[in-house]
Parts: structure tokens; sequence; C-alpha cells
């Protein structure tokens, strides 16, 4: 068997060089990392972003999770955010003229809140100054100089009145209905019968002095009743000017503190207004409630308070919010009600601000998953972002769900920068499917997963995992025990000279091996070195965790390694969670006449995925190049995964269905000791797969768990073989002898380790070598195909009949 394909076990892992590290002991000596490792390029797109003031220019921040993309973020927005300068506060208060309509105060930072104190303290002090005003001698002295003033005025004009009625011997009688106008005699009101009996002359004379005096009486309840309005007008005037020299008191101050804030002179000066002309049902409301603002949300006088939306008084620099529960109502705010009497009723002093409003002036950063699983949230942030503006409005309102009343404030100038962090794959579907999308997130921050690992980058690497370790407070880390973490970040790139960036991954590896590191696990005193044992241990312990309970879907081994296998049937790979590998048995089988290829799991039971699908189809392609040069195909070939029920994807069985499929054609067995992975084009040269390490492994448990016999192993992409970071005990066994990695480059080198026998070939006429693997399947087509010209329907069958014994 050829054996020159086979990795010396110095191949499988790179180990770090201890002297390409700096010169310390302990993590304890080395500086902190302040800067971001190996994101030069993402960092470079935050600066950008963050500095465009343009329209548009908002980011995304892409990457996978673990990345540190959150911490960095956090990081630069604070930076920047510190030497920006702060935004101003924004308030909403009554607006006089149009109460549904609240107006929208903008105010220098930290005024809003100072302005809401300062005006429900004047409201304080004015429900108890002008009630007491009205209570002074002074005002009971002058409202009874008023009164008597009055009193004396309208007797007069009444007396003139009865003194003419008495000139003509008429008397004038005040009841309680009005006046009415009598005859007398000797002094004696003249009843109706005594009246009859006078002269007709003097009954004449009579009615005409009465007409007379009632025309007079007409006339002075007329000026009496302008002597009344005058009087009542007096009154509120004296009312007035008692109220406006408290009220102007109080103001005054408060004016003079807001001189410099025209929006608040003007405010202040319409409360002024609206409070004189309400001084009579303030002094009601206060004879009516002791404590007339406490524990009452909606009042009268909640027309004369602020509703601050934003206080930005303790805020340094910009400010940056991040919101983790982006549903319409937290970001674009609300508008909440109060049940009265069986009925909703609201003001302006239950608007609530949103997200937005607090950024105003800064930073929000979003998580795009979770603002695009909220409805409307989505459509609601582009508006905003459109129109530069934040509108509250109800969802209620909006979906005609509710006929409550509600208010129309006033929109509010939006200034913000928008972060959204997310999947690669979630930036590409709105970029795909959003045409608002591009134009409101014109930059992406992508953070890498990987940088070169170099001395310099190595040494880089130290500092960050010291900088972890005293940041999470773990215990200093040994020299050795440095360098395996960065072998072991190798091994997470899936490259022997690239470095992981997933920090996330690295920091739970040391908060688990500060765990397992001696003076921890047996719980004693004092503070111990961590070294390279613990770190070993604690990159052991994910897997063993995972398999606790046993894997039910898990294949047994005895049952997929067999030293030979029959013609059709090879071993391959199927990565599963934990970074574990499930050896999955691939089958061929091959009928004649036709020109298909069928992919059982799509065909079938739909578990086959588009890009499996697509490996399959290339195997047509191959088929046709190698086979089909001079002569036609006459073959159908089924294609199926033993025990396989999850989804099936990827194209790194490719090269596994392909010798299956030759050796199927062939009628050569294969040894099913050995296992393939790998990805094949249509020319047969075998391309680099992805998790090699892990597969590796995962085939290795396998055959340890039967029993490692010395001829088993494994066939990977001869590019795949920087991307080697194998475990311990894999290197010792192939050190050893006990298992064996090979590494190819050509479907043909995979064959004749496969098979055992030279692949073949072809010369210049497309023939191949006798005994070839590939002369044999070449052969075998041939027969099929004369027989099927030959003989027609009958070759057919006969066909037919020769594939069935050749499975």
């Amino acid at each position: 068997m050829t054996t020159s394909f086979e990795l010396p076990a110095e191949r499988l892992y790179r180990h770090c060089d201890l002297a390409a590290l700096p010169a310390f002991q302990t993590t304890a000596e080395l500086e902190d990392l302040h800067d971001t490792l190996g994101q030069t390029r993402a960092l470079g797109a935050l600066a950008f972003g963050l500095g465009m003031r343009h329209e548009g220019y908002n980011l995304y921040v892409m990457g996978s999770p673990g990345l540190g993309k959150h911490h960095t973020l956090r990081r630069v927005l604070d930076e920047r955010s510190a030497a920006a300068p702060v935004p101003p506060d924004w308030c909403y208060v009554n607006n006089f003229s149009a109460p549904h309509k609240p107006r929208a105060l903008r105010l220098p930072p930290g005024t809003g809140s100072r302005l809401q104190r300062d005006m429900y303290q004047l409201v304080r002090d004015l429900l108890a100054v002008l009630p007491a005003a009205f209570e002074t001698d002074e005002y009971r002295a002058r409202v009874q100089e008023l009164n008597d003033e009055f009193k004396a005025r309208e007797e007069q004009m009444f007396n003139r009145v009865a003194d003419e009625a008495t000139q003509n011997k008429l008397v004038l009688i005040h009841t309680p209905v009005g006046y009415t106008i009598a005859p007398v005699k000797d002094g004696e009101v003249m009843e109706p019968a005594e009246f009859e009996k006078l002269p007709q002359a003097e009954q004449d004379r009579i009615r005409r002095a009465s007409e007379t005096v009632r025309q007079s009486l007409r006339q002075a309840m007329q000026q009496g009743v302008a002597l009344q309005r005058e009087h009542a007008q007096r009154l509120t005037r004296l009312n007035e000017d008692v109220a406006r020299h408290q009220v102007d008191l109080h103001f005054a101050d408060l004016q003079n503190r807001y001189a410099e804030v025209p929006e608040v002179g003007a405010f202040i000066a319409e409360v002024r207004q609206d409070i004189l002309q309400r001084t009579d049902e303030i002094r009601q409301f206060a004879a009516e409630n002791k404590a007339p603002l406490d524990g009452q949300r909606l009042t009268p006088f909640n027309r004369y308070f602020v509703n601050v939306l934003v206080d930005n008084g303790a805020t340094r620099g910009a400010p940056v919010v991040h919101e983790d529960h982006p549903t319409y109502q937290n970001l674009m705010g609300r508008v909440e009600h109060l049940a009265q009497f069986g009925t909703l009723i609201t003001d302006f002093t239950l608007i609530k601000g949103g997200a937005l409003h607090r950024a105003n002036g800064g930073s929000l950063v979003l998580d795009a998953h979770k603002l695009l699983s909220n409805p409307f949230a989505w459509d609601a942030l582009k508006r905003a972002l459109q129109a530069r503006e934040v509108r509250i409005q109800s969802l209620e309102q909006m979906l005609s769900l509710a006929s409550t009343i509600s208010l129309e404030p006033q929109p509010i100038p939006l200034d913000v920068k928008v972060v959204l962090c997310g999947e690669r794959l979630l930036y590409y579907l709105l970029a795909q499917y959003d045409p608002e999308f591009p134009e409101l997130f014109k930059v992406e921050a992508d953070f890498s997963e990987d940088m070169p690992r170099t001395a310099e980058s190595m040494a880089l690497y130290a500092r960050l995992i010291a900088t972890l370790q005293r940041r999470e407070k773990l215990l200093p880390l040994q020299r050795d025990a440095v360098a395996r973490l960065i072998e072991q970040a190798a091994r997470r790139a899936d490259d022997s000279e690239k470095l992981s960036l997933d920090v996330g991954g690295i920091l739970d590896l040391l908060r688990e091996s500060d765990h397992w590191a001696p003076g921890r696990c047996r719980m004693r005193r004092g503070r111990a070195r961590g070294t390279g044992g613990g770190r070993r241990a604690a990159a052991r312990r994910p897997v063993p965790r995972a398999r606790a309970g046993g894997d039910p879907a898990r294949p047994a081994p005895d049952r997929h390694v067999r030293p030979r296998g029959r013609p059709g049937q090879r071993s391959g790979g199927d990565r599963a969670r934990q970074a574990e590998l499930r050896p999955s048995l691939a089958h061929h089988r091959h009928r004649a006449p036709g020109r298909r290829r069928r992919d059982r799991h799509r065909a079938r039971g739909e578990a086959g995925q588009p890009v499996h699908s697509k490996g399959v189809l290339i195997l047509s392609s191959f088929l046709a190049q190698r086979f089909g040069q001079t002569q036609p195909l006459s073959v159908s070939a089924s294609l199926v995964f033993e025990q396989s029920y999850g989804r099936v994807d990827g194209d790194s069985a490719s090269a596994a269905e392909l010798c299956a499929l030759l050796s199927s054609l062939s009628g050569m067995p294969l040894r099913q000791d050995l296992a393939i992975t790998g990805s094949v084009n249509q020319h047969g040269v075998i391309q680099p797969i992805g998790g090699v390490n892990e597969k590796i492994e995962g085939f290795f448990d396998i055959c340890r768990a039967r029993g490692l016999s010395g001829a088993q192993g494994v066939i990977i992409p001869a590019s795949n073989v920087v991307h080697l970071m194998l475990r311990k005990d894999v290197v010792e066994a192939v050190r050893a002898g006990r298992f064996h990695v090979h590494a190819v480059t050509h479907i043909d080198e995979a064959l004749e380790l496969l098979s055992g026998m030279p692949a073949g070939a072809p010369d210049a006429q497309g023939r191949f070598p006798e005994n070839s693997v590939n002369a044999r399947a070449a052969q075998r087509l041939t027969e099929w195909a004369q027989l099927r010209s030959r003989f027609g329907k009958e070759g057919h069958d006969r066909a037919e009949r020769a594939a069935d014994g050749h499975e």
C-alpha cells in the first residue's frame, strides 16, 4: 500500500515557541492590553462611521459571538462621547391654545429638572398664598367699602323714585319679586275696592302718576343693573390686584432665573396669564382640598407643570444608550393613560420618552435580531431616521384599536448615531431585501475572526490573556500555560498559522482552568499559579460534560469501523456539537442504464441541503469528464448515509461519495479502517474543508473505543495540513504508529490508499492501465453501454441484472 501521503507527527500540531514570547514568569508581570487585538479594520470603520455627521452614516457591527464586539464598541463610544458636548434637555409643557398638542421645550442641560421643581413649587405656593391673601383684614375692609358704596348708591337711586312717588300720593313697595307702586290715603295703602270708589278724574290722575313713577323706576332699575355690573367689575379688579400682587411676587424671581432661556420665559408668561384668569378656581380648589397636590396624578393644575422627557443634567459628554429590549414603545416613547370613572384619560404629564429620546445627541446601540423580532420597531426606527425627528404615536391609535382620548405631542428633532449589532447573515439579508437599509446604514464594521500567528501577535496575545486574567480576578498564568492557550487559540482558528480572536472562548477557558488549578479545586487557602496542566484539563472538560447522559443518536463504533468493506461502502464523518464527530457510512448503489445520479437524502427524506446536493452534481460532472469522453454514460446511482437522521449539508463528504461510487462501479472494496473527508471538484482535485481537527479526533475516538490496530487512520485534503492542531493523544498515537493521517491532493491518491490498488491515469486515447480502479469502472460502463446499444430493451434488462450483483 502506498504510504507516501502519510504525515509525520510533527506536522499535526504546531507548538508555541516559548522563546518567541516576552520575558516573563507569570502574567502578573505583563502590562494590560488597552487596544482591541486584531481588529484594525473594524476599529477604522467604527471611527469613520462615528465621525461622519451626515445623514445615513449609521453603523452595522457584525461578527460572530465572542469576538468582543460589545466590549470594544462600548469602549470606543465612551471615549468619543467623553469629548462630545452634552446635549440639551427636552421637556413637554402644556399648549394653552391647543391642549391636545403639547409643546416641546429645548433647554440647556440640567435646566429641565430644575424648571420642573420650580413650577411644582410655584403651584404649591400659590395654592397656599392666594387663599390667604383674600382672608386679610385689609382685603375684607376694601370689599366692605365697595359693598357699602354700592348699597348707598343703590339706595339713593331708589329713594329718588320713592320721593317722586310720595309727591304723587303714591308709595313704592319692595316685594320679594321686585318693586310695585300703589296709591295711598291718609298714609295707608289704598285697597282696590276703595280705589274703585274714587272719582274717575282722580283715578285717571293716579294712573298717570303711576305710569310716570313706573318709568322712573324702570330707569332706576336699569341704572341699578349697570351699577351692579360696575360693582362686580370693581370687585374683580380688586381680586385681580390682590392676586396679581401675590403672583408677581412669586413670578418675578422665576422670570429672572430663566431670563437667558427665551422659551422658558414665554412659557412662564403664559402660565402667569392663565393663573390670573383662574384665581377663583384656585381658591375654590384649595378650599375643598386640604392637601391639593399630594397623591394626585391628574389635577386642574397639571397644566402648569413641566414633564421632563430627557434630563442630561448628570450626563458627562454625549449619551450612549444600550437598549436591550427594543420594542416600539421602548424606542419611540408612549402616552400613558389613567382610569377614572370607567374611562381612560391622559394629559401631557403622562408622556414617557423612549431610547431615541435618551440617546438624542449621542449614540444608540441595538441588537439587530431583537429589533427585527419586535413588531413595528424596525419600521418606526427607519421613519425616525429618515424624518430626523421622534414622533410619539400610540400604536392603538395608529391601528385604530382604541377610541380613547390621546395626544399629539410636538415631534422632537433627532440627531443620533444608531449602531446595530448582529450576525453577518442578517446584514446581507437586510441589504438584499430592504431597500431602505443601505441608505440608512452606510457603514459596516466587520470584526475579524482571527489574525496571523506571528511573534508580535503572540506577544500581544499574551498581554491579552494577562488583561483578561486580571479583569476576571483569576489566578496568574505561568509562561507555559500562556503558550498552551496560544496553541488553543490556533486550534480554535482551525489554522496553525492563525490565532482565533474569540475572546469569549478564551475567557471561558481561563475561568474553567482557574477552577481546576491546584489550590482551587481542593478549596485550599491562598493563591496558586495556573499551570499548563490546569489549562489542558479545562480544554478536555467540555466533551465529557456533553456526553454525560449518552447520545442515543451516536452510532455504535463496532458497526462502522471494519477492516474491509463491501464495494460502494465508505466511512465519512459528520460534525456535531461540542466539537465532536459522528462517523457516517456512505453507501452507493448503481444500476443501468439511466444517466442520473440520485441523492436519496434530497429525493426522499429532504435531509440533503443545497450545498450537499451541489456536491452530488459535481460528481456527475467528474464522471462525465473521466468516463464520458469516448462513450455515453449509461448508469444510474443512488447515495445514502446510513443511520443519518439529521440534515445533511456541505460538500466535505463528496470525496467519500466519489470513492464509494468508483468502488461500486469497479467492484473493488475499500478499507473501512480509513475515514476520508474532503471536497472534490469536477477534475478530481481534493479541496479543503472545515473542522478538520474535530473530524480526525472524532474518528480517532471511535477507533480507540474499539481498539487501535495500527492500521486505522484518516485521509484529509493536503491543503488542510496547515490547519492541523490535533489533541496530544492523537499526536502521540501517530508518533507511535498506532494511528495514521494521510494528506492527498487528488481523488486518485485517495483511491490508492483505500483500495490498495493503483487508481490508473488515462493515456492519450483515454484508456486506463489494466487492473486499475478506473480501468475496472470504465470497463463496467462500456459493457452496459454495449448491451443497451446492441439489444435495446433486452439489453437494458441484462444490464440491470448485471448491476444487481454489484452493490
